[in-house]
C-alpha cells in the first residue's frame, strides 16, 4: 500500500451516458475515472490498490446506492461515497450523510460541487490508508512478542508498576523487568506514552469487543519459562 499510487474515481450510474459523461469530466482536470452500470458490476471489478472514492447514483435498478453503502460498511471496506440522485429528497440525504457519505448532491449540480466533494473524498481515503498502515505495521510488531510478553504489555500501559505485573502474572519482578526491555525493543516504543497510544491503536482495531492487547491470567507455561 502506497499514498503514490495514483488516485481512482470510481463511478456508478445505471444510466451510461451519465457515467461517461462524469469520466469525461473528471479526466478533464486530470483525474483517472472508472464508471460502472450497477452495483454488481462494480464489486466483481478488480480494483487497484490506490486512493480512491465512489460517486454513487442513489436510485437504481436492483440495488441501491444507500443498500449498498451498508454493504460496502458491513463487509468492512473504507471508500468514501459521493451520493448523485435525480430524486433526492430531505430524509434519503440525511440517512446517507448519517452514514457516513461525504456528499449528497442533486441532479442537475455544479461540476465545481462534485469536484470538491471528490478532492474531499480522495484526502479522506488517503488518510484512511496511511492510519492504517501505520496500524498494520504495530500490528506486525506486537505478533513478534511472546504470550508472556502481551500479557506483561496489557499490564504495563494499564498503568500496572513492576511489583503489581509480577503478582498479577505470578512471576518474578526479574522477569517483567526483561519482558519490558523485550518489549520496548519489539515495538520499537521509545517511551511508555508511546507505547501506550500503539495499544490504543490495536484495542481501536479489536474485533466484537475483544481488545487485542489484554491479559489473560498467568498459564503453566508463563510460570515454567521465567522470560
Amino acid at each position: 500500500m502506497t499514498d503514490e499510487a495514483e488516485a481512482i474515481v470510481f463511478v456508478v450510474d445505471d444510466d451510461p451516458s451519465v457515467g461517461g459523461a462524469l469520466e469525461g469530466l473528471l479526466r478533464s482536470v486530470g483525474l483517472k475515472a472508472q464508471s460502472f452500470t450497477s452495483t454488481e458490476e462494480f464489486r466483481q471489478s478488480t480494483r487497484p490498490d490506490a486512493p480512491s472514492c465512489l460517486v454513487l447514483d442513489i436510485r437504481m435498478p436492483g440495488q441501491s446506492g444507500l443498500e449498498f453503502q451498508r454493504e460496502l460498511a458491513a463487509s468492512g471496506e473504507a471508500i468514501p461515497i459521493i451520493f448523485i440522485t435525480g430524486h433526492g429528497d430531505i430524509a434519503m440525504s440525511v440517512q446517507a450523510m448519517k452514514a457516513g457519505a461525504i456528499e449528497f448532491l442533486t441532479k442537475p449540480f455544479r461540476d465545481q460541487d462534485l469536484i470538491d466533494a471528490i478532492h474531499l473524498g480522495l484526502d479522506k481515503s488517503r488518510a484512511w490508508r496511511q492510519q492504517s498502515a501505520v496500524t498494520a505495521e504495530i500490528e506486525k510488531r506486537h505478533g513478534t512478542l511472546t504470550p508472556g510478553e502481551k500479557d506483561t504489555m496489557a499490564l504495563i500501559v494499564s498503568g500496572l508498576i513492576t511489583r503489581e505485573i509480577a503478582a498479577r502474572l505470578e512471576v518474578s519482578e526479574i522477569t517483567i523487568k526483561v519482558r519490558r526491555s523485550h518489549i520496548m525493543r519489539k515495538m520499537q516504543a521509545a517511551s511508555l506514552p508511546e507505547l501506550v497510544r500503539m495499544a490504543d491503536r490495536l484495542n481501536q482495531q479489536a474485533e466484537d469487543g475483544l481488545a487485542l492487547v489484554t491479559a489473560g491470567p498467568a498459564t503453566a507455561e508463563d510460570k515454567q519459562q521465567p522470560i
